[in-house]
């Protein structure tokens, strides 16, 4: 069971937020998608999926705080508490052993939640829509996608004359060397 929320932005776009149910129920590989849980607390986890071609400097503040305020309510100590802290970072920078979370701790960000607040998550709550995803199933769907999508672009550029005229293989009859050597 998968918790999917909408988050407004400041662009036309919406964004996506989801969470399990539990902790044990989103397991998965999408790099692209945003990590968030409330540092040093029980281990509730919300996740943001981006738009491609977007990375985490690019999360508006707002759709930051709809994040934060997720994992923050949904957090078993973390919902009682304030000025919480709540640790941010891209998937594949996640790490789960016992001596660290994460791969790089440059990657690694976090935002300050003083206090809850429940017109965000009152509004939050009105876009939950719960779902059954077959979340294999669309990790081979994205895949597919990069793939083709990797193999349009080395036609195209197999195509276009780009990748064959290089100027460091040129030669010219007007750089002085004798071309009439094929007569």
């Amino acid at each position: 069971v998968v918790f999917y929320f909408t988050s407004s932005s400041v662009n036309s776009s919406a964004c996506t937020i989801y969470m399990g149910k539990n902790k044990y129920l989103i397991k998965h590989d999408w790099p692209q998608d945003i990590w968030f849980h409330v540092a040093k607390l029980s281990l509730t986890h919300v996740y943001l999926r981006l738009h491609k071609g977007e990375n985490i400097e690019d999360i508006p503040k707002e759709v930051l705080m709809d994040c934060a305020h997720l994992v923050k309510a949904n957090s078993i100590q973390g919902c009682k508490m304030n000025n919480i802290n709540v640790v941010y970072m891209p998937w594949s920078n996640l790490k789960k052993t016992a001596d660290r979370v994460f791969h790089r701790q440059k990657d690694v960000k976090i935002v300050t939640m003083e206090k809850k607040v429940n017109e965000i998550l009152n509004r939050l709550e009105k876009s939950k829509v719960e779902q059954f995803p077959d979340l294999a199933a669309e990790k081979e769907r994205r895949d597919c996608e990069e793939r083709n999508e990797k193999e349009k672009r080395e036609m195209d550029e197999l195509r276009s004359c780009s990748s064959q005229m290089k100027v460091e293989n040129m030669s010219s009859n007007q750089d002085g060397s004798d071309s009439d050597e094929f007569m």
